[in-house]
């Protein structure tokens, strides 16, 4: 494979805190790569530093000659009073070509990602269409690089799946940024993490992300055998450098060099072994042993003419973890809101036990107030706060969500979106709950602090509804699913796995041709079947089989966005399509002569 572009001893800085330092790395034609890493490693400046966006303080970066690099950044920005449409258009500029080719070109991507109304404006979109209009955007460039930062923030699972297959059926190499498990798993083919943990402040494995994990394991437990052994070898020669002056000759000057460079490199070996640390989170639960905590009975909603829900009867008990399933503007935020008594339902009843204590996670971090200074948010006007049967200093605390002490004055929204998922968590941290409510919690968390959720509410012993795109998290915690069809429509499922098998269309069902009707013989009619047109009629149905599958595998290619997407190949197969189905009508024809001949 060809080299699209190469990176030579990267370095970034911001302030006095260092990114990553002298990182080379090369990207090849047609490769797919997951870049991860804990939230502050430079993930999003070095994807910046690909895309010619920020300079590196020091290192070079080159692209191969006329290659084109297409960049889609966290936040999705848009001209104001644009519309998908526009923005379509906009992207195609300058392209070369006429205006009945733009015009094909933008029409077929708004079908591929679903718009019913092109000209609706911008601002008045969703999260989840905006990064659909601005994914679509990128993909008209027709990239020989996509770099994507964060591509399924604001996706609902069904958008998310269908960016998984775009993905995986693409020609064009991509480096994506995601902290989705799956996703990671079934998109990329190489695995690369940022973390100070490793010598070269990198690790790359070929392969998923499972692969990657395999690896890391390998390579964490070699530094760690590393750092024993150096222990070892320090620990005797600081006892041979006690003996005294006859033992430290001028012959021997070479074992004290030695020493000092195994006690640096045990330093090192020690501070990149300490440095993977991540989030300690730990919900606590009120211990409520009462068995129905909420009771919901045939309630329903809806918005005017648009039905959310109707007739949906459940009962959240300890233990119970609901995932909640469905496309945006599907009725999730009203469900819930039903739940907390924000809202009534518009029928049916919800029974809520006497005294029920909620705590809830809001996707906005409205909880939060910005003013206010990261001391104030995690302990008020306190140094200490108050954690089950105890007391712990500010410090301690914000330490054990990856905060440093010099942040403590910091104004809330001086950080990043994953520090704030994080204090929010440490403020319900310190709410004992009957009913954990849990609106999109991996929101810009780092999959340290994933896998560190996931085990406390594995083993929170209270009730759990939980709505979130990580698909991993759904899987893992998920008693049973609750999935809405944005329709008005309902359905529980035992498991993500059998939701996923409902999503997909039935196969068709090949069916054996027909025996058509005899055609009687007259007594005068003459012709006669062949021993050659036997053998022909004998082998016919097998025939008519074949070429009606070979109409089947050209039309599944119609689902493959990267056909649908070009507008050449989409002709193409569409040409080859009739002439496949003209096929199997020939030879329909020809068997039934043959049937009224024998």
């Amino acid at each position: 494979m060809a080299l699209l572009l190469s990176c030579n001893s990267l370095s970034k800085s911001y302030g006095a805190r260092p990114l990553f330092d002298d990182i080379s790395l090369g990207i090849q034609e047609g490769e797919r790569i997951g870049l991860i890493g804990p939230n502050g490693s430079g993930k999003s400046t070095m994807m910046k530093i690909f895309a010619g966006e920020v300079d590196p303080d020091s290192g070079t970066v080159a692209a191969r000659r006329n290659a084109r690099v297409a960049y889609l950044p966290q936040e999705d920005i848009f001209p104001e009073g644009s519309t998908p449409l526009s923005v379509m258009e906009a992207a195609l500029e300058g392209q070369g070509m006429d205006e009945t080719e733009r015009m094909v070109e933008v029409q077929m991507m708004l079908g591929q990602i679903g718009f019913a109304d092109p000209e609706q404006p911008m601002d008045t979109l969703s999260g989840g269409w905006r990064k659909r209009t601005a994914i679509a955007r990128e993909l008209l460039r027709k990239p020989d690089l996509l770099l994507l930062d964060e591509p399924t923030n604001h996706l609902d699972l069904e958008a998310i799946m269908w960016l998984e297959g775009l993905l995986t059926s693409s020609s064009f190499a991509f480096v994506l940024i995601s902290h989705d498990r799956y996703f990671l798993e079934n998109c990329t083919a190489r695995v690369i993490e940022l973390n100070r943990v490793y010598p070269q402040g990198y690790l790359s494995v070929d392969g998923k992300y499972s692969d990657f994990l395999d690896g890391k394991e390998a390579f964490l437990s070699a530094q760690a055998t590393l750092q024993d052994a150096l222990e070892t070898k320090v620990k005797r020669e600081v006892e041979w450098l006690r003996r005294g002056p006859q033992a430290r000759t001028t012959k021997a000057q070479y074992r004290i060099d030695e020493a000092g460079r195994m006690i640096g490199q045990l330093a090192d070996v020690r501070d990149r072994n300490n440095s993977d640390q991540t989030a300690k989170i730990d919900f606590a639960s009120t211990g409520r042993k009462t068995r129905e905590m909420i009771v919901a009975n045939g309630i329903g909603k809806a918005y005017g003419d648009h039905k959310l829900f109707s007739d949906l009867s459940f009962t959240l008990s300890p233990g119970v973890k609901i995932g909640l399933l469905g496309p945006n503007g599907s009725g999730k935020t009203s469900l819930i809101k039903i739940l907390t008594n924000e809202i009534a339902p518009d029928s049916g009843t919800v029974k809520r036990a006497d005294k029920l204590r909620i705590v809830m996670f809001d996707q906005a971090r409205k909880q939060l107030d910005l003013t206010q200074s990261l001391r104030y948010a995690l302990a008020g006007d306190n140094d200490t706060v108050r954690y089950r049967d105890g007391f712990i200093h500010v410090v301690s605390w914000a330490k054990r969500f990856l905060f440093r002490s010099e942040q403590l004055e910091v104004p809330i929204s001086r950080l990043s979106g994953g520090e704030r998922s994080r204090i929010l968590i440490a403020q319900l941290m310190l709410q004992p709950a009957d009913l954990l409510i849990l609106d999109e919690p991996t929101n810009d968390l780092d999959i340290p602090s994933l896998e560190v959720l996931e085990e406390s509410l594995t083993d929170f012993p209270g009730a759990m509804v939980l709505v979130t795109h990580d698909r991993y998290l759904l899987d893992r915690l998920s008693s049973e699913i609750l999935a809405l069809d944005g329709r008005g429509n309902t359905r529980f499922f035992s498991s993500l796995y059998q939701w996923e098998q409902a999503q997909k269309p039935p196969a068709p069902v090949k069916a054996a041709p027909q025996e058509k009707p005899r055609r009687p013989r007259s007594e005068d009619n003459t012709q006669r079947i062949s021993r050659n047109e036997l053998r022909e009629l004998e082998k016919m149905e097998e025939k008519i089989l074949a070429a009606e599958e070979a109409v089947t595998t050209l039309q599944a290619q119609l689902n493959d966005p990267e056909v649908v997407s070009d507008y050449k190949r989409l002709q193409k197969v569409t040409d080859e399509i009739a002439g496949a189905e003209h096929h199997v009508t020939l030879l329909y024809a020809r068997w039934e002569e043959l049937e009224a001949k024998k």
